[in-house]
């Protein structure tokens, strides 16, 4: 299993940051996958994504100032994401932590590690834009 971890400051305030973090405009910032469906169920929300040949379901918890998600179905072992936002001066510091297993090889886990920052960097700049 390898950790990923992006960080930026946005110079909006935390509120509005919550306000923009969705289930589905956080996977849509990531940029691999289409959201195709989110329903909530039992306070979580699930979000089925996909993309040619290959669909994914995430599920979604939020919590004080933090939305954390897992890969429930999917092509990896393991996948799990906290986006975290925390007062900071003048705005707020938006971290993005991830951990993900592909349950093969250690290189590969590397590989897919680096294809997993590249996603959490994509999500932290569109989210950055939209604010």
């Amino acid at each position: 299993m390898r950790e990923v971890s992006v960080s930026r400051f946005v110079p909006a305030p935390p509120e509005e940051v919550e306000r923009l973090l969705t289930p589905a405009r956080l996977i849509e910032a990531e940029g691999s996958f289409t959201v195709r469906d989110t329903t909530e169920r039992d306070g979580q929300t699930v979000v089925t994504a996909g993309r040619a040949g290959l669909e994914l379901t995430f599920v979604f918890e939020a919590g004080e100032r933090r939305l954390s998600y897992e890969q429930v179905r999917g092509p990896l072992a393991h996948l799990a994401t906290t986006v975290s936002y925390e007062p900071d001066d003048e705005g707020t510091t938006l971290t993005l932590d991830s951990t993900v297993a592909t349950g093969g090889p250690g290189i590969v886990d590397r590989v897919a590690a680096w294809k997993r920052k590249g996603e959490l960097k994509r999500a932290i700049a569109t989210l950055t834009r939209e604010l």
